[in-house]
């Protein structure tokens, strides 16, 4: 089992912390999507087939990310699946798609002179996907709830 959780990224809570309600799982969950973050929480539409999302865009480097979750009382976890389009080409023809725990990290570099005339490789732009589903696993866990990675919904 611990295999499967790795490969889903499915987190349990620490020991004895006692679930906390499911209005207050998900009240804490949409506090998250404010300016400080790189992305907005939102309730799912009636045609989705989860209960919140998030989702971020990042134009610089042609991502966009989304987690959809869903919120399962009974049992005291929220189900999320991770989803990833990445844009291949410069007129988006190529997209690609990819969804499940998969952690990315996406980098610009440019090349700049030094003081002796040297050049150097300085990056100059840094996203990484976790900085969407981190917080989220987290607020999850503090809750008290599971983090239940899934491949559909």
């Amino acid at each position: 089992m611990a295999f499967f959780d790795k490969l889903t990224g499915t987190k349990r809570p620490q020991g004895s912390v006692t679930p906390l309600p499911v209005t207050d799982v998900i009240n804490a969950l949409l506090a998250l999507g404010n300016a400080s973050t790189p992305f907005r929480v939102r309730r799912a539409l009636s045609t989705e087939k989860a209960d919140l999302i998030a989702e971020c865009e990042v134009p610089r480097v042609g991502v966009t990310v989304r987690t959809q979750m869903l919120i399962v009382s009974g049992k005291h976890q929220v189900r999320h699946l991770d989803e990833r389009w990445e844009n291949r080409s410069a007129n988006s023809a190529h997209r690609q798609y990819g969804r499940g725990n998969a952690p990315a990290v996406y980098r610009q570099w440019e090349s700049r002179n030094d003081t002796e005339g040297r050049r150097h490789r300085i990056e100059v732009f840094r996203f990484d996907t976790r900085e969407v589903t981190d917080p989220l696993r987290d607020t999850v866990l503090d809750a008290g709830w599971t983090w239940r990675g899934v491949l559909k919904l």
